[in-house]
């Protein structure tokens, strides 16, 4: 199918389309007149990384692992590795927001909110 079709059956752009092309996210062969020739299973395959990117997989992480998971024989056992994966990512940040936020919280309060940091402890450390 051409670009324009897998655009309308999609929901992306073809700029979008072309973009994942360009990031080797979805190929297409060149007819003899120059058109953008697209697979029939590159619809299903565009949702799969729109939902990928939606649940904070980046492209990157979606191409290093697309053709595995096509091609795994489980790929809901290979899928929830890599959401378990994503979870300590997502819970790790999450952490590190908390500790910012209560920074702040403390510092938003008092005359100097961007007071310096108290310098680190030497302790045990070597002069240099």
């Amino acid at each position: 199918m051409r670009i324009g079709e897998l655009s309308e059956r999609s929901g992306l752009s073809r700029d979008a389309i072309r973009f994942y092309e360009k990031t080797g996210l979805v190929e297409s062969h060149r007819s003899p007149n120059g058109y953008r020739e697209f697979a029939a299973d590159a619809v299903p395959w565009l949702a799969y990384v729109r939902t990928a990117q939606r649940l904070g997989f980046s492209l990157a992480e979606i191409a290093a692992h697309g053709a595995e998971l096509r091609e795994a024989p489980d790929s809901a056992a290979a899928l929830s590795a890599l959401f378990a994966a994503k979870i300590a990512v997502v819970d790790a940040k999450m952490a590190e927001l908390a500790s910012l936020r209560e920074e702040l919280a403390e510092r938003a309060g008092t005359a100097c909110p961007l007071r310096p940091d108290p310098p680190r402890s030497t302790f045990g450390a070597r002069p240099t």
